[in-house]
């Protein structure tokens, strides 16, 4: 698979990994587990492009460290622990659970608008954190923050397709689906972007 993963139907193939993952884990479950570490990998491409960006542009007065260089270009600032290659390479760990946790702590601190809205549970005892380790690695075979993956709306596609199959398991338990609270107020640094989505969710979910 690309990395940007652009190729028609990469939703689809993208899914039936991640589902295999699942294994018999509740879908009301797992949309958490795995929208979060969707939602990681967004916002650790679109910083790590920005801080490419400044490393570059240096000479001319950016400084890389500089939160506001982030915030002006509507990117959440993500600590070194809470960025996506540290989490890929700890990814076999047999605590994977608490580095996620601790990464989604390290986000709200630094961005106070995502305070208390995060995913944080991946430490838990009865979440198998082999198969956590194994998501990670394939939601790293994809881009999503960069600007090659947001000009061909990657995320929107992911997400859309995701909630949609994510909502038809749940529902043939016979019960509501309900989105998660982060995914319902995280604007993903961009409030347009953000208004797609939760129209996109509306029409899949009817």
């Amino acid at each position: 698979m690309s990395n940007n993963g652009a190729h028609l139907g990469f939703e689809q193939k993208l899914w039936k990994a991640a589902d295999k993952l699942r294994s018999n884990m509740d879908a009301a479950e797992y949309k958490h587990v795995v929208l979060g570490l969707i939602f990681l990998k967004y916002i650790s491409d679109s910083f790590e492009e920005r801080h490419e960006q400044l490393q570059e542009q240096v000479s001319e007065g950016a400084d890389p460290e500089d939160h506001d260089e982030y915030r002006m270009e509507n990117v959440f600032w993500v600590p070194g622990k809470a960025r996506w290659s540290y989490l890929q390479k700890n990814a076999k760990q047999p605590e994977i659970g608490k580095i996620i946790d601790d990464a989604m702590e390290l986000i709200e601190k630094k961005n106070p608008s995502l305070k208390g809205v995060l995913p944080k549970d991946y430490a838990r005892p009865t979440l198998d954190k082999r198969r956590v380790g194994e998501l990670i690695d394939l939601i790293g075979t994809i881009g999503l923050g960069d600007y090659e993956s947001k000009s061909k709306d990657i995320l929107g596609r992911v997400y859309e397709y995701f909630l949609g199959e994510l909502a038809s398991a749940e529902g043939k338990k016979g019960g509501p689906f309900y989105t998660p609270k982060s995914y319902q107020y995280i604007t993903f640094g961009n409030n347009n972007l953000h208004m797609k989505l939760s129209l996109r969710t509306q029409r899949s979910l009817r």
